[in-house]
Order: structure tokens, then C-alpha cells, then sequence
């Protein structure tokens, strides 16, 4: 049967402006990147007509000889990347990695420590709304009320009185570098599994400028879209005791056949992942989000722990206007140009739905060859817009101005 001759051009012509949006504007939310040409190729491959469900020499059907050679080649890359025991690099997202952790290793109901969604946590790390908080019993720690750092004091006292099975670092919004070390004392001193959520930092510490936990946490699990510049999706790196369990759980345990075109786009990211290029990426993407911070706090915004270890900013707009709100200061950056979110600050009184703060990350920036000049352009139009959110003019303004600017950084 020949192949359809008429374009779709009600979903192309959909890309094209996506395009367009991409190139235009600035990407600043702090879990997207753009990811490289050759990674979109093979994704775009004909390994998306296979089925494989199983594993390398271990599938439920025929002709799989050229995908278990991906696949391999995908854990091979990934383990020797950050030093792992094994890798499962089938999850289809992080979540899904997350999920199939928890399914591996914890029975239902068991206690877990997890950090607050409202401080910087995941929804896989308990919210009562996610399947995490629903079929395990999470405690939340927090940070501390005056650095906004993650109170390790408190991680021990509530592990001390509750014995979780598990205790889960990592976050979704938080600025600071999680030393994985002290939590391993924790777990260690109650018995614990140690699994740490490498989710927005995976990137960093595939280039050096984040500690790695892998030899330190019985189970990392990360996605591979945010800053290690990859295909949407999941891994899961694990010591080899916890191999089998973590495969168990993953396949047949929670998805069905995995997305081999794009565990071959995952395979050429982490290849990608471990050049000094990227090395040099991943410390200028923490430069980026520090001047970005520098620049922010100089004209007078209040940040979340006051700066920046990492590749994020918490904005806190109540120093800006005790009426501006997350939602709104989103809605008037996107007309001018400029992604964000909002975001939860810390006991933040306003809902998820609202906020009181923003999110601002640099790895989509950085990879446009953005630097700390960049930076301050960046901060002083994001500015110029939250003093004006409801001013038609200053968002008509700041808009081209954007446009004049990614101009100079084009990404596709």
C-alpha cells in the first residue's frame, strides 16, 4: 500500500511555529533544554516500528537483534558516564523511573522520607495527588526557615522517629547543591535505602559540577531531557544487587513494550554527555544561573536561599509587589517573550495554582552559547516586565527586544 502523498499541514504547519516560538523567545524554564540534531534523528528512526518487550536477549519477539545492540549500548554508555553498577534506560519518563523504584524495592504502605513539594520536592516524593503519596506512607522534611537549605537535622530527627524504609534526596525546584554524603549517614544509621532523584541535575554531574551520588546512593533515577540535553525520558542507575528487582518492576511491572527510538536517542546523549564540550557546558550552565541570580538581586528581587548553586533561580515576587503572583508574572513574561513558570516558595501561602514565586533556569540558554552578559540582559527584561505586568507597551517592548537577542543565538 503506498504511503499517503498528502502533507499534513494542519500538524506541520503546528511544528513550524513551534519552531518559530523556540527560536524566538527565551527558553528559561529550568526543566527543558534543546536537545542536539542527532539526538532528534534518532529518535525520528525506524526503531519506533519495533516492539521489544524484555531486555537485551531476553524479548518476547522476534527480529530484535539490532535493538538489543542499542539498547546495550545505551546502559554501556550510561554506566561508564556515571560509574554505575547497572542501568535500566527503559523508563519512559522520570516518574516512571521513580515509580519503578519505589514498585522494586518498597512493600505498599511503606514509610518513606521525601522533600516537600512546597520546599522544592517532586510530586513522586509523596504529594498526596501523585500514586507515590497514595500507595506509600511519605513524610515530608523541609528546609530551614532562614537559609532556605535542606535541614539535614530535621531529615534525622523524622527518620529517627519514623524508620522509613527509604529516604529519597533530590528535588524539582530547588537551587542549592544536595551533598549526598550526609544522607547516607542518615539511611546508614536507621537502616535505610538511599535514593536520590538526580532528575534536574543529571547533566551537571554527568560534567563534573554537581557531586555525584552514584557511588554513594543505593538507586539514582533521573530523566534525560532537562540538563543532560537528551530525549524525553528516564533511567535508572542502581548498585547490581538491586539490578534484577529494578528490571522486575520496570518491565513487566509497570510499562509494557519500551521506546527503542528513543533509547537510541538516549544512547547518543550520554555519548554526547561525555565530552569536555559538555563538560564545559555543564559549568557554564551554573555560571549562567549564578550571574542570572547576581543580576536578579542587584535590582532588588528577593531569591529563595539567596542565590544559586545550580541551574535554577527561585524568584520570590513578593519583594517585588506583595500583589504580583506567580501566575500572573507568568502570563505577562510569556506575551513578552520570555518561558518561565511559576513556582511555589517555600511556605509559600498562595496555592500551587497561584504561587508567590517563579522558576528561571539556564540550561536552554546556555546551550545556545548564551553567557554571563546574556545573563544580565536576561534579568533586566525579566524585571522591566514584572514592574509592569498589566502594561501593554513594556510587553510590546521587551518582546522585541527578546527577538533582537535570540536572534544572535540561534538554536535550529
Amino acid at each position: 500500500m503506498p504511503w499517503p502523498t498528502t502533507r499534513d499541514t494542519e500538524v506541520f504547519d503546528l511544528i513550524d511555529r513551534e519552531v518559530d516560538r523556540q527560536n524566538q523567545g527565551l527558553q528559561l524554564i529550568a526543566s527543558e533544554n534543546f536537545t542536539s540534531p542527532q539526538v532528534m534523528e534518532a529518535v525520528g528512526s525506524v526503531l519506533t516500528n519495533k516492539y521489544s518487550e524484555g531486555y537485551p536477549s531476553k524479548r518476547y519477539y522476534g527480529g530484535n537483534e539490532v535493538v538489543d545492540e542499542v539498547e546495550e549500548l545505551a546502559r554501556t554508555r550510561v554506566c561508564e558516564l556515571f560509574g554505575a553498577d547497572h542501568a535500566n534506560v527503559q523508563p519512559h519518563s522520570g516518574a516512571n523511573a521513580n515509580l519503578g523504584v519505589y514498585l522494586a524495592l518498597l512493600e505498599p504502605g511503606a514509610t518513606v522520607l521525601g522533600l516537600s513539594l512546597d520546599h522544592g520536592g517532586h510530586l513522586t516524593h509523596g504529594s498526596p495527588v501523585n500514586i507515590s503519596g497514595r500507595f506509600y506512607d511519605f513524610v515530608s522534611y523541609g528546609v530551614t526557615p532562614g537559609e532556605e537549605r535542606i535541614d539535614l537535622d530535621q531529615v534525622r530527627d523524622l527518620a529517627l522517629e519514623h524508620r522509613p524504609a527509604m529516604i529519597v534526596a533530590g528535588a524539582t525546584a530547588y537551587p542549592r547543591t544536595i551533598d549526598p554524603e550526609p544522607i547516607r549517614e542518615i539511611c546508614d544509621e536507621v537502616g535505610a535505602l538511599f535514593m536520590f532523584d538526580a532528575a534536574h541535575i543529571a547533566g551537571l554531574i554527568a560534567g563534573g559540577a554537581h557531586p555525584n551520588p552514584v557511588p554513594v546512593a543505593d538507586v539514582v533515577t533521573f530523566t534525560t531531557h532537562k540538563t543532560l540535553r537528551g530525549p524525553r525520558g528516564g533511567c535508572i542507575l542502581s548498585r547490581s544487587e538491586h539490578a534484577a528487582a529494578i528490571d522486575k518492576a520496570v518491565f513487566p511491572g509497570l510499562q509494557g513494550g519500551p521506546l527503542e527510538h528513543v533509547v537510541a536517542g538516549k544512547a547518543v546523549a550520554f555519548a554526547e554527555a561525555a565530552t569536555p564540550e559538555f563538560r564545559d557546558y555543564a559549568h557554564q550552565i551554573v555560571a549562567n544561573a549564578r550571574a542570572l541570580a547576581d543580576s536578579l538581586t542587584a535590582d532588588g528581587c528577593r531569591l529563595v536561599s539567596g542565590g544559586t548553586d545550580n541551574h535554577l533561580v527561585l524568584l520570590d515576587l513578593r519583594s517585588i509587589s506583595e500583589d504580583l503572583t506567580g501566575k500572573d508574572a507568568q502570563l505577562a513574561l510569556d506575551a513578552a517573550g520570555i518561558t518561565l513558570n511559576k513556582n511555589t516558595v517555600p511556605d509559600d501561602p498562595r496555592s500551587p495554582f497561584v504561587t508567590s514565586g517563579l522558576r528561571m533556569g539556564t540550561p536552554s540558554v546556555t546551550t545556545q552559547g548564551m553567557q554571563e552578559p546574556e545573563m544580565a540582559r536576561v534579568a533586566e527584561l525579566t524585571m522591566r516586565v514584572l514592574r509592569s505586568p498589566a502594561d501593554a507597551s513594556v510587553l510590546d517592548e521587551v518582546r522585541t527586544e527578546v527577538r533582537t537577542l535570540c536572534e544572535k543565538f540561534p538554536v535550529y
